[in-house]
């Protein structure tokens, strides 16, 4: 719900051209008793971890005592620092690392730059930094006319990988650029144009960031590699099926579901990864890949215990066989 300066402002929008009336849909009793005065500070209602980020490699250490506008709760300072130092980001005198200072140089989300970082090491930078842009421009590359909805549909399909929605969004930006970038392709295919343009502006972005931390680039179709790699920056991000039908968060435990738009729907995939949790009728999933369980101690060994592991997985048995257990 928005304050109560955001609706007075709002109403200010009403006559500035000539006489005029702003008709709010809630009761004033509503407006006086369950609004709040004014908008809470982003930096207090939002997550942290890129700001915390960016303050250490300036140079400032002390966040705690740090002299913000609007201070941020210590709950939440230190849930950034506890992800960061997860990441690789922060040593145990929590200074910058060598890798957290290399994620530092990259204008993404402090997930998404331990994953471009990590695919150096599986040899797969290209599509991670393919994947990376195309993360960027959000929810926006199909579209899907009233009038030929079974034909955008029928589109889609062509480029769902069976691993998931990650390597989907990898495998669009490639058959795009193979076409030559064409407009026509992307309304052939029912994509949106500006989107994937957005996309490339930020990949090439990337290129230039990457020849700065002396990262090579190189192209892999290496399914497992691709997915170690995103498993490397969003391991906090793991669930894995139960026997009602839906997923339980690794990390924090909550009942979650994969988003109907996800090529993984209305598959029976025993482990996940997600992108961004989004709340509607129910906490969805939203761009998801497949991953084994026996990768989570290997990427991240002191948050996944290899034992415990084992024990949830006879606890919770994956379902019925899929082709995803075969993966390894």
């Amino acid at each position: 719900p928005i304050s109560r300066a955001n609706a007075d402002q709002r109403s200010g929008r009403a006559g500035r051209i000539q006489a005029g009336k702003c008709y709010r849909l809630y009761t004033e009793d509503s407006f006086k008793h369950d609004l709040i005065e004014a908008p809470v500070p982003e930096v207090q209602r939002t997550n942290l971890v890129s700001v915390v980020l960016q303050l250490k490699s300036l140079g400032i250490h002390d966040l705690i005592n740090f002299d913000f506008m609007d201070p941020p709760p210590a709950a939440t300072l230190l849930n950034a620092i506890e992800q960061l130092y997860a990441l690789g980001a922060l040593n145990d005198n929590n200074e910058l690392t060598t890798i957290g200072r290399k994620m530092s140089e990259f204008p993404l989300d402090p997930k998404l730059s331990k994953m471009l970082l990590a695919s150096q090491q599986f040899h797969c930078t290209e599509p991670i930094a393919i994947l990376c842009a195309m993360l960027s421009i959000g929810n926006s590359v199909f579209f899907r006319p009233k009038d030929n909805i079974e034909a955008a549909d029928s589109a889609r399909k062509q480029f769902t990988s069976p691993f998931g929605d990650h390597l989907t969004l990898i495998h669009i930006y490639l058959e795009w650029k193979e076409a030559g970038y064409s407009s026509f392709w992307c309304k052939q295919h029912f994509i949106q144009y500006r989107s994937m343009k957005k996309a490339r502006d930020v990949f090439e972005q990337l290129l230039g960031l990457m020849e700065r931390v002396e990262m090579p680039l190189e192209p892999s179709d290496d399914s497992i590699a691709i997915r170690k790699s995103i498993l490397s920056g969003f391991f906090f991000n793991a669930a894995q099926f139960q026997k009602g039908g839906h997923y339980r968060t690794h990390h924090k435990p909550q009942i979650v579901y994969i988003h109907p738009s996800s090529g993984l729907y209305d598959e029976t995939t025993p482990w996940v990864v997600y992108y961004e949790l989004v709340m509607t009728s129910k906490e969805f999933m939203r761009q998801v890949v497949a991953i084994e369980p026996t990768w989570l101690p290997e990427i991240a060994p002191h948050i996944y215990d290899t034992g415990a592991m084992h024990r949830l997985n006879s606890k919770h048995p994956a379902p019925s066989k899929s082709r995803f257990q075969s993966l390894a």
